[in-house]
């Protein structure tokens, strides 16, 4: 007979060999927590610990309060922005009284009973909304929005003159402000927009996160930007040089893998630039442009472009990008110590040719929207 001790050893012993994959594959496997089809929480106990952990004590009224404000926030999302029709939602997730109690949700993410498979789908797919937002909506931004915003865009506002007898626009030095006096004195550049991007909402970020499998909040760098119109080519690399001249922005800050340049590329704007130099006569903007556009077409196919991969933006969206970051000092109130931190934001810029391809009217955009809200949809219910 074998004793007791044995046989209960013997029966636990294939449990050592049981692992939940979605949560394995999450955590060494390299999948997003978004695409794990279930949970594994079955009790509200559980569904507590796993809260704790998450960030949000149950105990806290305040905690409670957030949670139900991101269920509110998912529930609008799916409804108002992508499209889900309110009837189709289970009543018991679209009323939290029905619900009872928010850990509910997590609990029928891990049914696996087949008569509730619907009611799993949907409770996950609102969970995967509520995690986004927690992610978008708990950033430095959300908490020093406006010294950020002052910080960042006030160097180039600053830099920007709307002359009102001419009603043009320039990017010029200030008055008084040039460190380097060795160079030559810069000569305003015309612009003909000078754009602040407007600020990405929490909504459009979330669907951006759902849309984009390897997006994470943190990697969410223009959220705050702005964009520089010219009147042609040789400008755009003219606006660069001025903003790093005149330290507008610090070029050691700047995220290399984050910077797109299909508008003309680098090597081949120098080598016209060698070439121009050695004339010995001023040249006119058109000659200057026709110079750029002859080298381009005689290298052919084989010239290179710098375009950081979008699965959603048009080919024909042409233009400078980079992203620079800004080392942000923040003053508590009540004598606190100071404090800093860096914060990113977008540069972008482009000529008079291609910001007419992206304005020519508004069904680019939209359908760049419509293609995220579409993939969006499809990242809530894989299936």
């Amino acid at each position: 007979m074998i004793p007791q001790w044995v046989s209960s050893k013997i029966t636990s012993m294939p449990q050592r060999f049981i692992f939940d994959a979605s949560i394995l594959s999450s955590v060494v496997g390299g999948r997003s927590v978004i695409d794990i089809p279930a949970l594994n929480i079955h009790s509200l106990e559980a569904a507590s610990s796993f809260l704790l952990s998450y960030g949000f004590d149950l105990n806290r009224e305040k905690d409670v309060e957030r949670l139900e404000h991101y269920h509110r926030r998912a529930l609008v999302l799916m409804v108002e922005k992508l499209g889900f029709k309110e009837l189709d939602i289970p009543e018991v997730f679209r009323d939290l009284k029905r619900l009872g109690d928010v850990r509910n949700l997590l609990i029928f993410a891990s049914s696996r009973d087949p008569d509730r498979q619907d009611l799993q789908r949907w409770s996950c797919a609102m969970i995967r909304c509520m995690h986004v937002f927690v992610h978008a909506e708990n950033d430095l931004f959300s908490s020093f929005a406006e010294e950020i915003q002052s910080q960042i865009l006030t160097p180039f506002q600053n830099c920007i003159l709307n002359d009102g007898n001419t009603h043009r626009t320039y990017l010029t030095e200030l008055e008084g402000a040039r460190v380097n006096t060795s160079l030559s004195t810069v000569e305003p550049i015309e612009l003909l927009g000078f754009e602040v991007k407007p600020f990405k909402t929490s909504s459009s970020t979330v669907i951006k996160l759902l849309a984009k499998p390897d997006a994470l909040a943190m990697k969410i760098f223009d959220k705050l930007g702005v964009r520089f119109i010219t009147r042609n080519l040789f400008d755009c690399y003219q606006v660069v040089r001025f903003l790093v001249r005149e330290n507008i922005i610090s070029f050691p800050h700047i995220m290399p893998d984050q910077s797109s340049n299909n508008l003309y590329p680098l090597d081949v704007f120098m080598q016209v630039c060698e070439e121009l130099a050695q004339s010995l006569i001023i040249l006119d903007e058109a000659t200057i442009q026709a110079a750029f556009d002859q080298k381009l077409a005689l290298l052919g196919d084989g010239v290179k472009f710098l375009r950081k991969e979008n699965n959603f933006s048009s080919t024909d969206h042409k233009f400078i990008k980079f992203i620079a970051r800004k080392l942000i000092h923040i003053k508590p109130q009540g004598g606190k110590e100071e404090f800093s931190f860096f914060y990113p934001f977008e540069v972008q810029i482009m000529d008079q040719a291609a910001y007419k391809r992206i304005s020519s009217g508004p069904s680019e955009h939209q359908a760049y929207k419509e293609r995220q809200r579409v993939a969006a949809r499809k990242r809530l219910f894989p299936d």
